[in-house]
């Protein structure tokens, strides 16, 4: 399939050449690496070209499968070239661990690898279990009611009141169990998949545990008998970095130096009155990987001093912390070197690690221990139930958890590993393990001293540097037994042409310890097929299977020479992502070969259960969870009970769920089954499933997939990880490699792409992500190897901070709802008869009326604005009625009614003069905010021409500003243009030139200096229908309009307003707002000369340089009613939210305010307004006092939250509902709810109708709608060029087409939006209906047959990053598109991708088809603070946004 390569700018991604050039990791891998053997498994096999499915992954020559390939090209070298590249590969990779031991804290019946809640019981294919499916759902939440706690009583009170009040709305269980079944299309199962045909399994018994008469009571007696008898014997030997042996520690040294630790460590570190240490306390032991021996002293030292050692691994981890914690740790052992590394502070105490508790740190050099007294002795009794250690493990979660182990689990586990692998007193071992924990721990360092056996360390820094070192030691010393890794096989094989001459031939049993990862058979066999010859005997290898509860769970017997080797199980990988065993039989490619493990352990019984579930056995073709019943696995995780009992105490139950027996069993966190002769067969474990839409598959096996592909050039080391998150009610999984620093931007490009493909015909399941990261910058465990749940938690959280990356959630989210299909044939009128039978109200409501209510005011008798102003000036020529402040807050200009009434009669007397105009005339108005633009409109009004206020181009940005003025002055046919001086010097100089024709401008004027000239006589418009002004702006969609205001409409508005806010002589009020269109131009220009109240001015731009300007003019003049826009709310917001205490210290005191309007032709931005009240509650500013207004252009103010009346209400509507365009309510904190507001108060005199758009028929109030007006104040129509009738129509005189109101004549908002009758008490005393705007209708967006609002999804996505500073969508030839402007470095550019598809498929069910990440700054904005989406998508397509990446989702 062809891709569309993501662009990316250059700069982005390029790499320090420090990173470029990393040494080799200088720590070990202790999880599964599993990387070279699976590499070598699949490489040799899979062709440059991915076209010929058949040559894929399988050229075997035994024709076993996938397993074999490795041995085929490592040992029989088909051509030079293959086997150099293999061998080149292996050089410079290493691979790491995949899988995570098992998340023990989910609860047992929730699908195994799912991360949801469990409070959602999603099935993960559609079938639920019987029992727990209702369960969940009644308890969740039934107190919470959704009334916010506060404590004011007077907010309680009003908070009752409008709790009894509230309408009805579905109780609260409704909406926190998700219907998803509504939402989702449940997969429905495969008709033709595999079932399980079996009969159940019966428990697997191993052979009886023989009794021998020297074991000893217990392991401390057991190191007291070789201390005492056998003190020469050799018991550990260390080796230094070139991995020659330095020091060997005696059986005799081990006893002497572990008492003398004892002993210190109970009477040496407290008085004697308060020891420090009491036994049974727990003590962490923090050793480096290259020091055996002082563990080994410690470990012993703490089972004689009865205290319970806790291995753990470098200091500093987090999760670390919780372990110690929960373990209540205060002490910890470690070396004198070890303790010199640690992080000081500057007084030289050791560094108090993130999360964990306080430690005090023990050295336990010998020169620091003391020596016993004669009289003391430890107590070693016989082995009981106590713990002995605790063993650290890490969940799929990533949250690290103690597995205690008891001490006679203990010793039990040495006696079975003894009579499982034959061990005799003084053989020699060679233990390439970390000796910490597992089996490196288990042979090393206790089966070890059971059976005096001579152990020698190989640390994993010598493996680094010489890869053949255990080989070497087993030559060297004979060695018997040799415990590895697959990872150590494989360097061997590498390394081995340095040695022709080493034997193994003493090695009566390798032990592969990670034998359970499937692809361990290819490694096994590839070592044979090279070492034979070394003397290495078939029958020695040994693969074994263990985890940290269950211990070892099997192993392979040596065999007997000659005997023949044990089976192998071809297995299809559909049967297994089915959990069910079926050999396979189709193409070679989807086959799984594994090995066996071996047999039960000695006196254990093993049995395979459901993973998911109650602990229901399996039958006997059914892949389960191995769970081992015996004295020798671990007994508990400290501290932790509940999560304890579904791990160690399972007892398994029949198909009928009544139990087997009652016996318990340990869950081991392996998948596997039983085959022919009882031999344990493992493939995979329950940390590394994937549960995709109800098939399981292995993490393991799909990083096989991806080193197969070529992955040479592109990955670095083999590092690859993979893990599954939950999005929209599925596991997706995610594959995240580290990207060779030489990879070219192709090569990786290509790679993913033939892993997508790969992934997609062998395991039949999508990847949802592919990410490359910079080498070396995958979290790592402490040994080396990827932590895969760190991996996921960056990945999630957003700090990943991949170089390139491929999402597919077209093709992997198959569980979208069915697209909506609209209802079509239902017309308006059956619409409105429903709504009646059904009880519903049609959606309706209106302002108070403005004919009854009595204005005393001489106002009455005028028709006219400019009758007004004259009969001001006067009758009270001194009142004052403008004051403008500058960016200091001192008034710099103030308008008396006849100063304001003089400067108009000049400035219309040079209208006549200069402009030579005509009664009618358009003449545009060009002024910074102030009062001379106030006195030119008033001198248009007196010269009978129409005034045009535009905003004047900006000196810095002409090219983007000028062109819109162009624009008005054509469109509007202005035939003169008032400006100022500066202003007038712009519009002709070079820079204007090379934006617009600046020749062809009409007549300019500049008011600046005006001569002192009577005007012979003030206009009188013949009626009050003729033309006042024109209206020009710009909508969100880039559309310019204009609308004409005719005289009645003028007066109307003024009224209306001066009505709603009590607006008189006497009061003042403050307008931080831009003059120059809709409401904001009527309360600068035209409500103080109507109502003669004092306006003080504030430029919004003055703010930049004083953002307190506009709360300190409020407080210092003690004003009641302001005026602002949101872009000034948020400056003040962001810029002052910290500084409240500034605001005091200045004095500053908002409690005077009584309303604080934001003015708006939008949803009211909720958030914005909230954050502004709580931040400001501090300096006195009311909780009740913020509200905002609404207008369109076809009216420009229908609600103002007025001085009377109630409160603005907010309610919470379902946004799933909204999206069908129906309202419904929901309670606070539902999910997929939206907080929308009221848009303040309707206006005297303005009716409004919800209406279908397509029917024009009215809805009910539960229906979301157009807002339909009718008011004296609407517009009069557009102002075109070419005058189109139909639209005029259309918008301004429309009618409904049916129902009563049907004669009524409406103007159209093209805002959708919904009625709501509220019980509070409207000033006319009926009750109050409320009407809430949701968004504008062209700015909607149709998708899957839904209408999305852009602000909804943006929402979403602002919130998903630190990083994001702000966010635009649109669509593209039916794709979504997100843009997001990055604030945070570009390296988190990519890191965004995934969020972004991830919250818009979450909360919107959504695929988004690109995400385009920009800079800050590049989504333009309008002057309104509204975002020009349709600008934005119009440079998009163009290609000038200079994104930083675009990502093309599949």
């Amino acid at each position: 399939m062809a891709l569309p390569m993501p662009t990316k700018r250059r700069s982005t991604f390029v790499q320090s050449p420090a990173d470029a050039c990393t040494p080799p990791d200088t720590s070990s891998a202790s999880e599964d690496e599993g990387s070279l053997r699976r590499q070598a498994a699949l490489s040799a096999a899979l062709h440059q070209s991915l076209q010929n499915a058949e040559s894929w992954i399988n050229r075997s020559i035994q024709g076993s499968s996938t397993s074999s390939s490795a041995s085929s090209t490592l040992s029989h070298g088909e051509g030079k070239g293959t086997s150099g590249t293999l061998a080149d590969v292996f050089a410079n990779t290493r691979i790491e661990n995949f899988s995570v031991p098992p998340d023990v804290t989910a609860t047992t019946s929730s699908s195994s690898s799912s991360a949801r809640p469990a409070t959602i019981d999603l099935p993960p294919s559609g079938i639920v279990k019987g029992t727990h499916k209702g369960s969940n759902r009644s308890s969740l939440m039934d107190t919470a009611d959704g009334v916010p706690v506060s404590s004011r009583v007077s907010t309680k009170i009003q908070q009752l009141l409008n709790t009894l009040k509230r309408p009805k709305r579905p109780p609260l269980k409704e909406f926190f169990v998700d219907d998803f079944e509504e939402i989702v299309e449940v997969p429905q199962p495969d008709p033709n998949q595999p079932k399980p045909e079996g009969r159940q399994m019966t428990p697997v018994k191993g052979e009886p545990l023989g009794v021998v008469c020297n074991w000893p009571p217990a392991l401390e007696a057991a190191l007291q008998r070789w201390g005492t008898t056998q003190a020469k014997c050799p018991c550990l030997t260390a080796l230094d970095v070139t991995g020659k042996p330095v020091y060997t520690l005696t059986y005799g040294k081990l006893w002497s130096r572990s008492l003398k630790l004892a002993y210190t460590l109970l009477n040496k570190l407290g008085t004697k009155n308060e020891p420090v240490l009491k036994p049974g306390d727990r003590v962490a032991l923090v050793y480096p990987n290259n020091d055996p021996v002082m563990f080994m002293v410690a470990f012993y030292g703490c089972l004689l001093a009865e205290v319970i050692p806790v291995p753990i691994e470098d200091a500093g981890g987090q999760q670390i912390g919780f372990l110690l914690g929960s373990c209540g740790i205060t002490l910890a052992l470690t070396t004198e070197v070890c303790l010199k590394g640690l992080p000081k502070t500057q007084n030289g105490e050791i560094v108090q690690f993130k999360g964990w508790p306080r430690l005090k740190w023990v050295v336990t050099d010998s020169k620091y221990l003391s020596k016993s007294s004669k009289d003391w002795q430890p107590n070693i009794s016989t082995a009981g139930t106590e713990p002995a250690y605790i063993e650290y493990k890490t969940s799929k979660e990533g949250s690290v958890m103690g597995v205690t182990v008891s001490r006679i689990a203990m010793l039990s586990h040495c006696q079975a590993l003894s009579q499982a692998c034959n061990y005799s007193e003084g053989e020699t071992i060679v233990n390439v393990l970390d000796f910490k924990k597992d089996a490196g721990l288990w042979h090393g360092m206790l089966t070890n001293v059971m059976n005096k056996l001579h152990t020698l360390s190989v640390p994993y820094s010598v493996m680094k540097t010489c890869p053949l070192s255990w080989v070497q030691r087993v030559h060297t010393h004979k060695a018997k037994v040799a415990l590895v890794k697959c990872r150590d096989l494989h360097w061997a094989m590498m390394a081995h042409r340095d040695q022709r001459d080493v034997s193994l031939s003493s090695l009566r049993m390798l032990i592969v310890t990670d034998g359970a990862n499937p692809w361990s058979v290819s490694s096994c066999d590839a070592f044979l097929s090279l070492f034979q010859s070394h003397g290495l005997k078939p029958e020695a290898i040994c693969p074994c299977a263990t985890s940290p509860e269950a211990m070892t769970v099997a192993i392979r017997r040596p065999g007997v020479p000659g005997a023949p080797l044990p089976g192998r199980a071809i297995l299809s990988m559909n049967g297994l992502s089915y959990g069910v065993i079926r050999v396979n039989t189709e193409d070679k490619n989807s086959a799984l070969t594994v090995q066996d493990v071996g047999h039960v352990m000695p006196g254990g019984m093993m049995c395979i259960v459901k993973p998911d579930g109650s602990p229901q056995l399996c039958k006997t073709d059914e892949i389960g969870e191995i769970c081992v019943s015996s004295r020798t696995g671990g007994m508990m995780y400290y501290g932790l009970a509940g999560v304890t009992k579904n791990t160690f105490e399972v007892i398994p139950v029949n198909s009928a769920g009544s139990p087997v027996g009652d016996v318990p069993f340990v869950r081991s966190g392996l998948l596997g089954f039983v085959g022919p002769g009882s031999l344990v067969f493992v493939v995979g474990k329950i940390d590394g499933l994937l549960t995709v839409s109800g098939r399981r598959h292995n993490a393991d096996d799909i990083v096989a997939t991806g080193l197969a592909v070529e992955s040479i050039k592109t990955v670095y080391r083999g590092r690859i990880a993979v893990f599954s998150v939950s999005v929209f009610y599925d596991e997706r999984i995610v594959v995240v490699a580290e990207q060779r620093p030489d990879a070219s931007e192709e090569d990786s490009f290509q790679w993913m792409s033939r892993v997508l493909q790969a992934i997609d015909s062998i395991h039949q399941v999508g990847v949802y992500c592919l990410a490359l990261v910079p080498a070396n910058t995958l979290p790592k465990t402490p040994l080396g190897g990827i932590h895969i749940s760190q991996t996921k938690q960056h990945f999630l959280e957003g700090s990943l901070h991949p170089c390139n990356i491929l999402m597919c959630p077209h093709t992997c989210v198959t569980n979208l709802p069915k697209p909506r299909q609209k209802q079509p044939g239902v017309g308006p009128a059956s619409v409105m008869v429903g709504n009646l039978v059904a009880g519903k109200r049609i959606a309706q409501a209106a302002g108070r009326d403005l004919g009854q209510i009595e204005d005393n005011d001489l106002v009455r008798k005028h028709q006219f604005l400019t009758e007004v102003l004259q009969w001001r000036a006067q009758a009270t020529p001194d009142h004052t009625l403008f004051l403008l402040l500058n960016a200091k807050g001192t008034p710099v200009c103030t308008a008396t009614c006849l100063q304001l009434h003089k400067r108009a009669e000049r400035i219309a007397s040079v209208l006549y003069d200069k402009g030579h105009l005509n009664a009618g005339d358009n003449v545009v108005l060009l002024y910074p905010p102030g009062i001379e633009l106030i006195a030119a409109f008033y001198g248009c009004l007196y010269a009978g021409c129409i005034p045009v206020t535009v905003r004047p181009p900006h000196a810095q940005n002409l090219t983007a500003t000028l062109p819109t003025v162009r624009m008005i002055v054509d469109v509007s046919k202005a035939a003169c243009i008032l400006t100022t001086q500066t202003l007038m010097r712009l519009l002709k100089s070079r820079e204007a030139a090379a934006a617009v024709d600046v020749k062809t401008w009409p007549t300019i004027i500049d008011t600046d200096d005006l001569p002192r000239k009577r005007l012979p006589q003030i206009y009188k418009p013949p009626t009050p229908e003729m033309l006042a002004y024109l209206d020009f702006s710009v909508s969100t969609t880039g559309m310019l309009t204009g609308v004409k205001m005719s005289h009645s409409a003028v007066n109307a508005l003024c009224r209306a307003i001066k009505l709603q806010c009590e607006l008189y002589s006497s009061r003042q009020i403050a307008i931080c707002l831009d003059p120059y269109c809709g409401l904001g131009f009527t309360l600068w220009c035209l409500c103080s000369v109507y109502s003669g109240h004092q306006s003080i001015l504030i430029p919004p731009m003055e703010l930049e340089s004083n953002l307190f300007l506009w709360l300190s003019t409020v407080s210092q003049y003690k004003i009641r009613d302001t005026f602002c826009s949101y872009s000034v709310m948020e400056l003040c917001t962001k810029g002052l939210g910290n500084q409240v205490e500034v605001l005091k210290a200045r004095g500053i005191n908002l409690s005077c305010v009584r309303t604080c309007v934001v003015v708006a032709e939008e949803r009211p931005r909720i958030s914005l307004t909230q954050s502004f009240s709580k931040l400001f509650k501090d300096i006195g500013l009311s909780s009740r006092a913020v509200s905002t207004t609404f207008g369109s252009r076809v009216n420009v103010a229908i609600c103002l939250q007025g001085t009377s009346g109630p409160d603005p209400t907010t309610v919470y509507v379902d946004l799933k509902s909204l999206r069908h365009d129906r309202v419904r309510l929901v309670e606070r904190g539902a999910p997929q709810s939206l907080l929308l507001s009221e848009s303040g108060k309707i206006l005297p005199g303005v009716k409004v109708i919800i209406v279908n758009p397509e029917t024009k028929g009215p809805v009910g109030d539960s229906h979301l709608g157009e807002i339909w007006v009718n008011s004296p104040h609407t517009a009069s129509g557009y102002y075109t060029i070419y005058d189109n009738e139909s639209l005029q129509a259309d918008h301004f005189n429309t009618r409904l087409s049916f129902g009563d109101a049907a004669q009524t004549l409406w103007a159209r908002t093209g805002y959708l939006g919904f009625v709501r009758r509220t019980e509070l008490t409207a000033a006319s005393g009926d009750r109050h209906d409320a009407l809430y705007v949701v968004g504008a209708l062209d700015e909607t967006l149709e998708l899957r047959g839904l209408r999305y609002h852009p602000i909804d999804i943006e929402t979403s996505v602002s919130r998903t990053h630190r990083s994001i500073a702000e966010c635009a969508v649109f669509t593209w030839t039916n794709l979504l598109v997100v843009v997001v402007e990055l604030c945070g470095c570009e390296q988190e550019a990519l890191d965004l991708v995934p969020l972004v598809t991830n919250v818009v498929l979450e909360e919107h069910y959504l695929i988004v088809g690109v995400v385009v990440v920009v800079d800050p700054g590049v989504i333009p904005i309008n002057s309104r603070g509204e975002k020009q989406r349709m600008h934005l998508r119009d440079s998009f397509l163009a290609d000038q946004l200079d994104p930083i990446y675009v990502a093309y989702n599949m």
